[in-house]
């Protein structure tokens, strides 16, 4: 497909990413795995964070990687059975394509739907992943296959990039496929089929202009795309999609331009997660902090440290969100608690360095990270 008449535009802004590189991107013609078109994403991966940003990197090409290892045999099992067995077996030679082509360490996070949607294992993944990208790790994200049970569906990974950009705070998604942009008809099939470059909002309309994969070797199409598009949007962060055959498109993205299309948000990326962590259902519980940590918190980017808290009312548990009051119970703000009531008892009013050898583990330095933080006391963003 030609790259000619397609939009250029530049990418917002961004500091941290997920890239999701799909199978036909990684699938050889005689099966296995090539680096055909992973060598330009490699660059690019390199490139950004050489440039002080970070990128996570979730790839398919298990499955079809598997699949080469065993051509000569059949698979006597059940099909999804059968599908998590060649992922098994694929994951080595996929993240060992991946090593090969970038001199960083990549290291390999495998997550189900269900990780996810637990919120412990949602913050322990999260604080993986973060601190990967602090020790300029590449972190090489995909599903679980072996031992989920219904994630093997249309579109997965590319679902799972949208919640894996959610988890990490990025401030961007990119899809890399096979399809260069949104067309408002199939290219496949209708020759005066236009590229679409800019989507402010998804509506069922444009969604339905989405066809189902093009292909046998991946799992979704550009309607998983655009669902995927829609998750990310809800968590405020914008969807790059464009071809990852095209090493100029590629080349392309390490200036900021992008040949493609681009699902924005309504509103912006803060707007949205302070307004989620403003309104969402609090635990029951609540963290009583001094007037240092009120300062620190309402005057910028402050995380609530352990040594501001000077007392901890009700229950909750890790991952709850909890309120944040003052010294006369006035609220201050409301976050996301990476320790528990019992927890943070312990701790209140003692240094970070100390949670280790008080509790035999530590979860981070911070009882809430800003980020993870809504300011409530005069309505501050900070």
């Amino acid at each position: 497909m030609s790259i000619v008449s397609l939009p250029e535009h530049a990418l917002p802004p961004w500091r941290r990413a997920v890239l999701k590189v799909g199978s036909n991107l990684l699938a050889a013609d005689g099966g296995g795995l090539t680096s055909r078109y992973a060598q330009a994403l490699a660059g690019f991966i390199d490139a950004s964070q050489r440039a002080g940003r970070e990128v996570v990197l979730v790839s398919s090409g298990a499955v079809a990687a598997g699949r080469a290892l065993l051509r000569t045999r059949a698979l006597p099992g059940p099909e999804l059975a059968a599908k998590q067995a060649l992922a098994a077996l694929g994951q080595a030679p996929m993240i060992a394509l991946w090593q090969s082509l970038t001199e960083r360490p990549v290291a390999q996070v495998l997550l189900t739907h269900d990780d996810l949607r637990n919120r412990r294992r949602y913050l322990n993944a999260r604080a993986t992943l973060r601190e990967l990208l602090m020790l300029r790790v590449l972190p090489v994200v995909n599903e679980n296959d072996t031992v989920a049970v219904d994630e093997l569906k249309l579109g997965d990974n590319d679902n799972l990039a949208a919640i894996v950009a959610a988890l990490v705070d990025a401030d961007l998604l990119l899809i890399a496929s096979d399809v260069d942009a949104l067309y408002n008809a199939d290219p496949r099939h209708d020759p005066a089929a236009q590229p679409i470059g800019h989507v402010p909002q998804l509506t069922a309309q444009i969604i339905a202009m989405a066809g189902g994969s093009g292909t046998g070797v991946g799992t979704g199409g550009m309607r998983t795309k655009l669902q995927a598009a829609e998750k990310a949007a809800a968590a405020g962060i914008p969807t790059a999609l464009f071809s990852g055959r095209e090493p100029t498109t590629v080349k392309a993205l390490e200036a900021d331009c992008l040949r493609g299309t681009l699902v924005d948000v309504a509103g912006n990326r803060l707007q949205a997660r302070k307004y989620w962590l403003r309104h969402a259902p609090a635990g029951n519980g609540h963290v009583s902090i001094d007037a240092g940590a009120v300062r620190a918190l309402t005057g910028g980017r402050a995380s609530l440290l352990p040594g501001g808290i000077v007392d901890v009312a009700g229950e909750f548990h890790r991952g709850d969100l909890v309120e944040i009051v003052d010294a006369n119970d006035r609220p201050v703000a409301r976050g996301l608690c990476q320790y528990g009531a019992a927890e943070v008892r312990r701790l209140a009013g003692r240094h970070s360095r100390d949670i280790a050898s008080l509790l035999g583990y530590s979860y981070g330095a911070e009882v809430v990270h800003r980020d993870d933080l809504a300011i409530i006391a005069g309505e501050s963003e900070a």
